[in-house]
C-alpha cells in the first residue's frame, strides 16, 4: 500500500540507497504503528470500560459489576490495537520474509496470552459472583477455578510450543508421554489436591465456614478458604493454619458442623468423688435430705419401695448392708439429674444424664452428660461453668468429698524416730 511507502520515497529523495531507504521506511512504519496502536488502546479502553460500567450500573445482576472490577473489559479492549497490529505489520514486512515469520509467531503467542487473560478475568469474576450466592458460599469454588486455569495453561503451553518450533501435536504428545513420570512428580501436589477437592466437594466433607479440628497441623477454627493446593483455617486465637488439601482425605479430622446444626452443644465433664466418703444413709439423715426440694419426692417414693422390700424379706435393719438402703452418692447423682433437668439452658429433647463411671485410683468419676441450647462458645462455657459451680458447691451437703492431689498447704508431715 502506498500509505506505507511515503518514508521510502522520502529517503530516496534524500539520496539514501534503496537498501537503506527500505530499512528506514520499515523503522518509521513500525514506530507509527506502535504509536497508533497505543492511541487505539487508550481510546478503546476508555470507551469500552466507560460504556460497560454504565451498562453494569443499569442492570440488576451484580455479575457485570464484578467483571468491571476484575478488569475483564480492559483486557477485551486490548483486542482492538492487537487486531490493528496483526493486520498492518504483515503489510509492512512484506519485503522481509524472515521478520514476517518471526512477527507471526510473536503475535500468535501474544494472542494466546491475551485470550488466556480474558478467560482468567471472566473465571475470577464468576468465582467472586458465586461466592455472593448463599448456595455456593460454602463450596470450594477456588479449587474448580484453579483446575480450569491449569487446563487452560496446559493448552496454552502446548500451543506456544507448537507455534515456536513448528511442531505437530502428535510429536509433542509423544514427547510428553516419554517424560510423563517427571510430569507426575512435578505436579504431584496439584494432582493430589485436585482429587482431594473433588472428594471433599462430592462427599460434602468440609465447607467454607465449618469449624474443624486437626491436631496434626494444630488447626482449630473456621475454614476460610479451600483451593486446589491448600486449605486455610482461621484459628480461634486469630492465627491462620495452612494445610494441604489432600490432608482432608489422608488424615483424620473433626468437623463440628453437626454440632452447629444440631439442637445443642454437648457437656461431657466429670468430678471425682473420694471413694471413702461414700456410705449408706441412716433414717435420721433421710429426713434432713428431704429438705432438698429437688429430691424430696424421689426420696419419698424410693424410701417407700425400700421399706416394702425390706419388710417382705424380713431384713435385719441393725446392719445397713442388709437389704436395700440409700447411699449419699446415689442421692447426689439423683440431685444432679434433677438439677440439669430443671436448668433453663439445657436442651430437654436431647440426651441428659448424670452417670457413674469406672472407679479409678483417684476416686469415682461422676459425669454430667447433657446438651446446652446455646451453642456459642462463650455462652456455652458460661453455662457449663455455672452448672459445675453449683454441683461442686453441693457436694458437701451430701457428706461427700471431691478428690484432689495434696498441695504444700494441706500436706501433713509426720516426724518419726530415727534418721530423717
Amino acid at each position: 500500500m502506498e500509505i506505507f511507502n511515503w518514508a521510502y520515497k522520502l529517503f530516496i529523495d534524500l539520496d539514501f540507497s534503496r537498501s537503506s531507504a527500505s530499512y528506514g521506511n520499515l523503522v518509521v512504519n513500525i514506530i507509527v504503528i506502535i504509536i497508533v496502536a497505543l492511541i487505539l488502546d487508550f481510546i478503546s479502553k476508555r470507551i469500552l470500560v466507560a460504556a460497560f460500567t454504565v451498562f453494569a450500573k443499569r442492570t440488576k445482576t451484580a455479575f457485570d459489576d464484578i467483571l468491571v472490577e476484575n478488569k475483564a473489559t480492559k483486557y477485551v479492549a486490548h483486542l482492538v490495537p492487537t487486531y490493528f497490529v496483526y493486520v498492518t505489520i504483515p503489510i509492512v514486512l512484506k519485503s522481509f520474509a524472515y521478520w514476517e515469520k518471526f512477527f507471526e509467531k510473536g503475535m500468535s503467542i501474544f494472542m494466546i496470552f491475551l485470550f488466556l487473560w480474558i478467560i482468567r478475568s471472566v473465571l475470577h469474576s464468576l468465582k467472586d459472583y458465586l461466592k455472593t450466592k448463599p448456595a455456593y458460599s460454602d463450596k470450594p469454588i477456588d479449587s474448580y477455578i484453579q483446575v480450569l486455569m491449569i487446563i487452560l495453561w496446559l493448552f496454552a503451553s502446548i500451543s506456544i510450543i507448537l507455534t515456536l518450533f513448528g511442531l505437530k501435536i502428535e510429536t509433542l504428545l509423544g514427547a510428553l508421554g516419554a517424560i510423563s513420570a517427571i510430569i507426575l512428580l512435578i505436579f504431584r501436589d496439584t494432582i493430589l489436591g485436585f482429587v482431594a477437592s473433588i472428594q471433599v466437594s462430592v462427599n460434602d466433607m468440609v465447607r467454607i465456614g465449618d469449624w474443624i479440628t486437626i491436631d496434626k497441623y494444630g488447626a482449630d477454627g473456621d475454614v476460610i478458604e479451600i483451593n486446589l493446593a491448600t486449605v486455610k483455617v482461621r484459628n480461634f486465637d486469630n492465627t491462620t493454619t495452612t494445610l494441604p488439601t489432600y490432608s482432608l482425605i489422608s488424615d483424620s479430622f473433626k468437623n463440628w458442623r453437626g454440632m452447629v446444626t444440631s439442637g445443642g452443644r454437648r457437656i461431657k465433664r466429670n468430678i471425682l468423688i473420694k471413694t471413702n466418703s461414700v456410705r449408706f444413709v441412716s433414717g435420721d439423715e433421710i429426713e434432713e435430705f428431704k429438705k432438698i426440694q429437688l429430691i424430696r419426692s424421689y426420696i419419698d417414693h424410693r424410701q417407700a419401695d425400700i421399706d416394702k422390700f425390706n419388710s417382705q424379706n424380713s431384713v435385719d435393719k441393725s446392719i445397713p448392708i442388709n437389704g436395700r438402703n440409700m447411699t449419699n452418692l446415689g442421692l447426689f447423682r439423683k440431685y444432679i439429674n434433677q438439677y440439669i433437668e430443671n436448668h433453663p439452658a439445657i436442651n430437654k429433647d436431647m440426651t441428659m444424664m448424670c452417670r457413674h463411671l469406672q472407679p479409678t485410683e483417684k476416686g469415682i468419676p461422676i459425669e454430667i452428660y447433657a446438651f446446652t441450647t446455646d451453642k456459642r462458645w462463650v455462652n456455652y462455657e458460661y453455662i457449663m461453668a455455672d452448672i459445675f459451680d453449683h454441683v461442686i458447691a453441693a457436694v458437701k451437703y451430701f457428706d461427700l468429698e471431691i478428690f484432689e492431689l495434696p498441695s504444700n498447704n494441706n500436706t501433713v508431715f509426720v516426724e518419726t524416730d530415727g534418721d530423717h
